[in-house]
């Protein structure tokens, strides 16, 4: 099964509806060190865009708690355990994967791994189809590298 594209239609995801407006998928595993170095910049996305991302972890319930106070991150969390559902409906291939789905349910942004650029665009994306500001989620002088395989 190949990841997700853009255009795909969203595959349900406990707790979260696609029609009350755009939303970003976060999927990440606690011991993972790049999604540990994209935690901080996951910050940036939700004080931007309170409530409109979702972070989808493969670990269980308590793990995610300890993952979101240890790196300062407020969006909630989805415990998607072994044998990892949600993530084997989206075919996650390596974590971080970020998704953003519009209100119809349909993919419209798909970044792997820790990519500026691609998070970067995911922000502009979603501010677009909010109306939010237009945020910059993480820029060159800011000592995170420009890119880091999950």
């Amino acid at each position: 099964m190949s990841p997700l594209k853009v255009g795909d239609v969203a595959p349900e995801v406990p707790g979260v509806r696609f029609g009350d407006g755009p939303t970003g998928l976060f999927f990440y595993k606690v011991t993972c060190p790049t999604c540990q170095l994209s935690a901080p910049p996951m910050r940036q996305f939700e004080r931007a865009f309170p409530g409109r991302v979702v972070g989808i972890g493969q670990d269980p319930e308590p793990e995610l708690a300890r993952f979101t106070e240890k790196y300062g991150m407020s969006i909630s969390s989805i415990a998607d355990p072994p044998p990892y559902a949600v993530s084997d409906a989206y075919a996650i291939e390596s974590v971080p994967t970020l998704y953003v789905v519009d209100d119809e349910g349909r993919v419209i942004e798909s970044v792997g791994a820790w990519d500026r650029d691609g998070f970067n665009r995911a922000a502009a994306t979603l501010a677009r189809l909010t109306g939010a500001e237009p945020v910059t989620i993480s820029t060159p002088d800011d000592g995170l590298p420009s890119f880091k395989p999950g």
